[in-house]
């Protein structure tokens, strides 16, 4: 009989040397696979063949193990193996994010922060990149400032370098009445996002729009209260408190806020609004274009907004004539109550004010989100030069 040959001392070495060896061809064909791919960006890569973070764990622990149980040799050897790491997933959408148009938020408004993902779905606006990385400056296309937060880097921003290409977007929705006026703006931007329709951006509180097929068909909310007013900034002499003091000695007013010590949450708020067959949509100040939320909620929750603000001729280009109540179509407070009484005994009239709903709808604004996704596409297809050279004029007269 021939005689086995012996594998002596090198037995102990034969499993680790043939581990080593699998991992090696692991490792070539993967490292050689996506250095290869790096090389040719243009040309699309499978996730279906890059191991899973879960995958490449498992696979390093149960090596390892092996390994290192069978000598101190291969100790050494697994010290020297590479890590196992999977590419950066960063790097297959770098050539998309190079063609996006990049805005600058120089800083969130009110502290409101949204990403750029948003806009496709919402507007229908796609290749928009927004950060607030102000390291990102010389980089950015255009630069959206919230009026109410520059006021402290003014002096700054007046002496900023600007790259030739990059636009200064001014964004704000305050009233002039409630917006400083501060010295320098004029000549400071490129464009204006603002509720005024003549700005470059315009984005106001709100909009009537066609129902389409996924609008449910509007029906009027169950009412258990007449007039209702939620106001927030009480201020004695401005004239929707005056008016507000004089039509309430006439007719019940359910009033919350501060002043009235009457609360209730923010899950409350659409059903104590549908819950009114009329709501004091009085704005804090009267200008052109500017009706608010306080116009919009109401008409969008299915309660008649009575309004107080620029003539109605201003609300008519914007909501239908028959949607609302004008406190200017009456002599006085006491003469508006008469007809909301008239109005709350008389249903057939009453339903006639929700006659709109048919065929059209009502919606809110999307606040930071909506200025930044329409700068963005303002930005990207208006390659004029441009310069706001008289803000102050333009904005506070």
């Amino acid at each position: 009989m021939a005689a086995k040959p012996s594998i002596g001392p090198f037995q102990h070495l034969l499993l680790p040397l043939f581990l080593l060896f699998c991992f090696g061809g692991v490792f070539y064909t993967y490292y050689n696979h996506t250095l290869n791919l790096s090389r040719f960006s243009d040309v699309p890569v499978s996730t279906h063949e890059v191991c899973s973070d879960k995958c490449l764990s498992v696979f390093q622990e149960i090596f390892i193990k092996n390994v290192t149980n069978s000598s101190t040799l291969n100790n050494s050897l697994v010290k020297q193996l590479p890590a196992i790491t999977k590419p950066d997933v960063t790097d297959k959408n770098k050539e998309n994010h190079d063609r996006d148009t990049v805005i600058l938020i120089w800083s969130w408004p009110f502290g409101f922060i949204f990403k750029a993902e948003s806009c496709s779905p919402q507007f229908g606006i796609k290749g928009c990149h927004f950060t607030d990385d102000r390291s990102q400056y010389h980089k950015a296309h255009g630069v959206m400032f919230h009026h109410k937060d520059i006021g402290d880097d003014l002096p700054n921003l007046l002496n900023m370098p600007r790259p030739h290409h990059q636009r200064w977007v001014w964004m704000n929705m305050e009233s002039p009445d409630n917006s400083q006026r501060w010295a320098g703006l004029d000549g400071l931007f490129n464009l204006t996002a603002n509720y005024q329709r003549d700005s470059d951006v315009w984005v106001p509180y709100g909009r009537i729009r066609e129902a389409s097929e996924q609008d449910k068909p509007f029906e009027i909310p169950p009412k258990d209260k007449l007039v209702c007013w939620i106001v927030s900034n009480w201020n004695p002499n401005f004239r929707r408190v005056k008016y507000f003091n004089e039509l309430s000695k006439h007719i019940n007013i359910e009033a919350y806020g501060r002043h009235f010590n009457r609360y209730f949450s923010d899950d409350d708020y659409v059903a104590t609004l549908s819950s009114c067959k009329f709501y004091l949509s009085f704005e804090n100040s009267n200008h052109k274009d500017y009706f608010t939320e306080k116009l919009f909620n109401p008409m969008k929750f299915g309660t008649v907004p009575v309004v107080l603000g620029p003539p109605r001729e201003n609300y008519e280009e914007f909501i239908p004539a028959e949607s609302f109540i004008h406190v200017d179509d009456f002599k006085s407070p006491q003469e508006l109550a008469e007809h909301l009484t008239l109005l709350d005994q008389n249903q057939e009239a009453y339903e006639q004010y929700f006659t709109w709903r048919q065929h059209f709808t009502a919606e809110g604004l999307i606040f930071g989100l909506e200025h930044a996704c329409h700068i963005c596409d303002h930005v990207r297809k208006q390659k004029g030069y441009r310069v706001v050279t008289s803000l102050s004029k333009w904005y506070w007269g």
